[in-house]
């Protein structure tokens, strides 16, 4: 198994067990709150978690095939997982703050020059990867 392949099943693992949790979370403030609903991004940080393991899956068996160097592989495959797990991080900091308003109503690093990187590392590295497959099994 390539390093590749092996971070995106810890990954997938860890995002996992990290949307599991953020479910306990989640319930949590359903119970106690007075609305029983869980904050916003609590609960988009669970569904997201969740969401995300299982994109990770699909990296790590579409990774599998690529025909790229271990170095390229690896590249390509942390790009959009660190992006995943930022969003994860970003969405539970927010939850915890019980912020209401959407973050995007103020323009700072995060939704500007953050976003164009987001999209370069999730689209680029998941297209590469995606490329890999079909050259080595499609075409």
């Amino acid at each position: 198994m390539t390093a590749a392949v092996t971070l995106s099943l810890a990954a997938a693992g860890i995002f996992l067990m990290t949307g599991m949790l953020l479910g306990i979370v989640k319930y949590w403030h359903m119970l106690k709150g007075p609305s029983h609903q869980a904050p916003f991004y609590i609960d988009t940080a669970h569904r997201a978690a969740l969401l995300y393991s299982f994109a990770a899956l699909v990296i790590a068996e579409l990774v599998r095939y690529s025909p790229f160097s271990e170095v390229i592989q690896l590249a390509i495959v942390m790009a959009p997982l660190s992006f995943f797990a930022i969003a994860i991080l970003t969405y539970v900091v927010l939850g915890l703050k019980n912020t209401t308003t959407n973050q995007f109503t103020e323009r700072n690093f995060n939704t500007t020059i953050g976003m164009w990187l987001l999209i370069v590392a999730e689209v680029g590295g998941f297209g590469a990867i995606l490329y890999g497959f079909f050259v080595t099994q499609v075409f």
